[in-house]
């Protein structure tokens, strides 16, 4: 091609198409470890809430709040994020996310009751929220299709490894220092991600005239609707669901906010959310793997820490030393993923994927009460190498086909669906505990009662054991065989969990087929259209 216009003046030199400008890239980086923050919070308050409850002195019922306030206004603000980053700009939306999430975190450092937890923790949700869907934005914008295999694996990395590696960082801050560093740790990075983000971000501008056409009813339909979907999945195992009043009256706001919200998102001019991102076939099954991804992702980084600490009896130092495998795996599993996805037909690579997530889950339906660190071993490497394989594919179909145009609201819905995934997933896990482990212990009981001969001797002997100690035999005999016919209960409602999780994946591999191969030759943002 020549290297003059028709005019006859020389041209500008040409930029390679692959050229990765060096400010944004480092921009980038300081929106990645943004992200990281962002998300880790999430769980690094989890394995150390008893910590914080005797610090706040909270009742239980109170200290589960910390995470579900976070929770509410982290998934409102996710959606949102798409309509304030092209109202705004990115560099003002990240750099107003970075520093309030810093700033709401030393208010959460120095809460002195419960009530004051709660709002921090809801500040800190809402204003982190904001970073999370920018990056993946700004990731499919700025960095050509020949770079996602770099791009892809950092940010399915991060979105996967800081909820597992909460747990484990939580336990060890709490334990080595105070409940106060689960916030603290946040204040310098945050800082700094904050400054970066103002002086390098420059990938769009704001369009203030977006402004006057903001759709209020909508915002507040989504708010109710989101905000009460998490809600009443967090609380309803819990409470009974709907046999509760305060879950009843939720359920309700969620249906009217819900009506609310899909009717002003057709029929608004700018709506808060836009869902015509769902025309597009990759986007809407990617949606959907993202959701289940949720699910497997949240649920056993919820399942694990629970079956270590309930069965096992851990803290969270030992809870976190014990489940630090899965991100090792996840950490080395990247580069490979990423290596993978240029040479390899996405599909398959999430085909193979969720059959390795599924041989996880499968091997945990052996479950006995005294496996540990070796047991869980191959479960936690096949799921933390099985998450890097499914998430990078994911992500580049699911967003790697839309335009630009539509990519800032487009991620903001990918990673919706994705937390969404991990609250119901929570929610049905803990209502199959729950119910299996009731109907489980009822199974049991009808075994060892009297009329059993081998119930009533095993009851005699450890009666006959317990009463030369000097203690009452019957009684303490009784309550052992409780306990025990309680723990083996608890764990085949743990095997019936890994069990439906097993089908679940199976059954997902096989949909991985139904997705579009994306054209090689995509343009930066995907689809190239405006």
């Amino acid at each position: 091609m020549s290297s003059t216009t028709i005019s006859g003046k020389p041209a500008a030199p040409a930029v390679p198409s692959d050229h990765i400008d060096p400010k944004k890239a480092i921009a980038f980086v300081a929106m990645v470890f943004g992200m990281f923050m962002a998300i880790l919070d999430i769980q690094i308050v989890s394995a150390s809430l008893a910590e914080i409850q005797a610090g706040l002195s909270a009742s239980s019922d109170e200290i589960s709040w910390v995470q579900t306030s976070y929770l509410i206004a982290e998934v409102i603000m996710i959606p949102l994020s798409g309509f304030l980053g092209r109202l705004l700009s990115t560099r003002v939306l990240f750099t107003i996310s970075a520093a309030g999430f810093t700033a709401a975190s030393i208010l959460c450092a120095t809460a002195s009751n419960i009530d004051q937890m709660i709002v921090y923790r809801a500040i800190q949700g809402f204003i982190g929220g904001g970073m999370i869907p920018s990056v993946f934005a700004a990731a499919f914008t700025i960095f050509p299709p020949s770079k996602r295999s770099i791009v892809s694996p950092i940010i399915g990395l991060v979105a996967t490894l800081a909820p597992t590696i909460g747990p484990t960082v939580g336990g060890y801050l709490s334990h080595a220092f105070s409940w106060h560093w689960l916030f603290l740790v946040n204040v310098i990075p945050g800082i700094i991600v904050a400054f970066a983000a103002w002086n390098l971000i420059d990938f769009d501008k704001g369009d203030k005239s977006l402004f006057s056409k903001f759709d209020w009813w909508g915002l507040a339909g989504m708010g109710a609707f989101l905000g009460s979907l998490e809600y009443v999945l967090e609380e309803g195992p819990r409470n009974d669901w709907l046999q509760d009043s305060t879950i009843f009256f939720f359920a309700i706001v969620l249906v009217i906010g819900a009506l609310l919200f899909f009717y002003r998102a057709f029929t608004a001019e700018e709506p808060i959310v836009d869902l015509r991102a769902f025309k597009n076939l990759n986007f809407a099954f990617g949606s959907v793997f993202s959701f289940i991804m949720g699910v497997g992702l949240y649920g056993l980084t919820y399942l694990y820490p629970l079956y270590l600490g309930r069965i096992r009896g851990y803290d969270a130092l030992m809870i976190g030393e014990a489940l630090f495998v899965s991100g090792l795996a996840m950490f080395m599993t990247a580069p490979v993923a990423g290596f993978l996805s240029n040479r390899m037909d996405p599909r398959l690579m999430m085909m193979i994927g969720f059959i390795g997530f599924a041989a996880g889950t499968w091997t945990m339906t052996g479950l006995t009460a005294d496996w540990d660190f070796y047991e869980l071993l191959l479960p936690q490497i096949l799921r933390g190498c099985s998450l890097m394989l499914c998430m990078v594919p994911i992500n580049n179909l699911a967003l790697g086909t839309l335009p630009l145009s539509r990519l800032k609201n487009a991620s903001g819905l990918f990673n919706l669906t994705r937390n969404l995934g991990g609250a119901v997933g929570l929610a049905v896990i803990n209502t199959i505990l729950t119910d299996r482990g009731v109907k489980h212990y009822a199974q049991l009981s009808e075994k060892v009662r009297w009329g059993n001969p081998e119930a009533e001797n095993l009851m005699a002997s450890m009666a006959k054991n317990f009463q030369s100690r000097g203690i009452d035999g019957s009684s303490a005999a009784l309550s052992r065989i409780s306990g025990m016919v309680h723990q083996q209960a608890s764990l085949m409602s743990f095997m019936d969990v890994f069990y439906i999780l097993t089908m679940l994946f199976a059954t997902l591999a096989l949909f991985a087929v139904l997705m579009r191969k994306p054209a090689p030759a995509a343009s930066g943002g995907g689809g190239g259209g405006h």
